[in-house]
């Protein structure tokens, strides 16, 4: 049976992803088989396994550092947001359908035995077993029914860990203000306190860590300095959508009102001289050296966006001016000429789609979800230079799409993918520009295009990843007291 540790934030992107994805990594070097968990996620970045089942992207991230295969097991319940008022519910991998926000909080009990047959089956493989809460747990309006912070740290008998934002201020507020608002049983399950994003000489908070534990009555485990790491983030409020900054190369990406898998364009800030931006007004365009319409979940609603908002005229203008314009997934389905949803599986409706390309895009019930690999087909415009270049990723999506035009690559078992015309690209294929190969030819292109030429180094993906897990693990294990933790995860609760 597994050890458990259960890292609980005092409000969303308190940094708890990237501290349990820490803690895998650290408790990887120290030699322990240890997974990830997180029982319900509410995300649009999302991952398809080998088994072709769904997840959420930050458990595969941290599966990743934690040098295991990512598993569903993971992340049994995931909730992909269609409106502002109900989520496609995910249950281990699979589509169990949609349902408003209230009706999914009445029922989502429930789920607690799916929940737990995963949790335990996890419990037989592993040693440590990381947990992760969601947003705050003294949401006291939604605290009734929780089964992701103190609710699941109970199923699991689990310690937990609290981990506050200095770097957002309040961290006496965060952190003593959840303490006190907890049940006294919750309050006794808090075996140690995290202040995250320390900027500055942390010995200056020394004052700091002593009026916490005195009035919390609680150790504190470690004061993080702010991190600057380059690993794949699932949240909306992730501070690389708001780079403003202007490269050599300028890479603009849509940022869709229901935007998924962003992570898809990480890759690109590896670069030397590229900057990636993601924008939401035209003027934001006119610089941009390639455009990128990520996927989205409510691809006919964030279609009527992309009109209204004046940012297709633009994307249209840049198109003319031979500007290369490429879509992943609904941004795909976007550049087409009609996208149609007779099923009502993403709203309904029918919209007419930007004209780039010649397809025509129509929803069914049934989700693609595999991981692929191939090749790239003859592509023309600028980006020709990815012809016959190898990649592999995987799919996601609702959608099939007819094409009428030049393909864009082809897989391995023989089916097409995606559309190319002059300097338009579509594809269905998620991950498809983490293949250094095809990252690099983009660059190289992107550069040339200016006038200049690209001489930096093109770090495969993996090996880049690998230097961003151990500066993470480095600068949490330099800052935290691991025999506190160690102690943590032997303790009886």
């Amino acid at each position: 049976m597994a050890l458990k540790l259960m890292i609980q934030g005092t409000m969303s992107n308190a940094g708890k992803s990237f501290f349990s994805a820490a803690l895998c990594r650290i408790f990887c070097e120290d030699g322990y088989s240890c997974a990830p968990f997180k029982s319900q996620n509410m995300a649009l970045n999302s991952f398809i396994t080998s088994e072709g089942l769904e997840m959420g992207r930050a458990q595969a991230m941290q599966a990743e550092a934690a040098c295991v295969e990512p598993s569903v097991l993971m992340n049994p319940i995931l909730l992909k947001p269609t409106s502002d008022v109900g989520s496609q519910v995910i249950v281990n991998g699979r589509v169990r359908g949609n349902m408003r926000a209230s009706e999914y909080f009445r029922n989502k009990k429930q789920f607690i035995p799916e929940i737990m047959e995963a949790f335990n089956e996890l419990d037989k493989k592993h040693d440590i077993i990381v947990i992760e809460g969601a947003g705050s747990p003294v949401e006291l309006n939604l605290k009734a029914d929780d089964i992701v912070n103190m609710g699941m740290a109970k199923l699991a008998g689990a310690p937990v860990l609290l981990v506050g934002d200095i770097d957002r201020g309040g961290i006496f507020a965060q952190l003593l203000g959840t303490l006190m608002l907890l049940e006294e049983d919750e309050r006794r399950m808090v075996k140690g306190l995290v202040v995250n994003r320390f900027r500055g000489d942390k010995t200056l908070f020394n004052d700091g860590c002593r009026i916490l534990e005195e009035k919390g009555n609680v150790p504190v485990a470690g004061v993080v300095p702010y991190i600057k790491c380059d690993i794949d983030d699932e949240d909306s409020l992730s501070d690389k959508l708001e780079n403003r900054e202007k490269g050599l190369v300028n890479i603009a990406v849509i940022r869709l009102p229901r935007m998924s898998n962003f992570t898809d364009f990480d890759v690109f800030t590896q670069y030397d001289g590229v900057s990636v931006s993601y924008v939401t007004k035209p003027s934001e365009i006119s610089e941009a050296d390639m455009i990128i319409i990520p996927g989205t979940k409510s691809t006919i609603s964030d279609m009527k966006w992309l009109r209204e908002s004046g940012i297709e005229a633009a994307v249209i203008r840049a198109a003319e001016k031979g500007v290369p314009v490429f879509g992943i997934c609904g941004g795909y389905q976007m550049l087409g000429k009609i996208i149609s949803d007779p099923d009502n599986t993403e709203g309904g409706g029918e919209i007419r789609g930007m004209g780039l390309l010649p397809c025509t895009t129509v929803f069914h019930l049934e989700k693609t979800r595999t991981q692929i690999s191939g090749v790239m087909g003859n592509l023309t415009g600028p980006l020709a230079a990815l012809s016959g270049k190898s990649f592999s990723g995987y799919e996601i999506h609702m959608g099939r799409t007819d094409v009428e035009g030049n393909c864009l690559s082809r897989f391995e078992n023989g089916i097409s993918d995606g559309c190319n015309v002059k300097n338009i690209y579509g594809s269905y294929v998620h991950g498809l520009f983490d293949s250094t190969e095809i990252s690099r030819e983009i660059i190289m292109a992107l550069f040339k295009s200016k006038g200049l030429t690209y001489g930096g180094k093109a770090m495969s993906r993996q090996e880049y990843k690998e230097t961003q897990y151990k500066l993470l693990a480095d600068s949490v294990r330099a800052n935290i007291d691991m025999k506190l933790i160690y102690k943590i995860l032997n303790e009886k609760l």
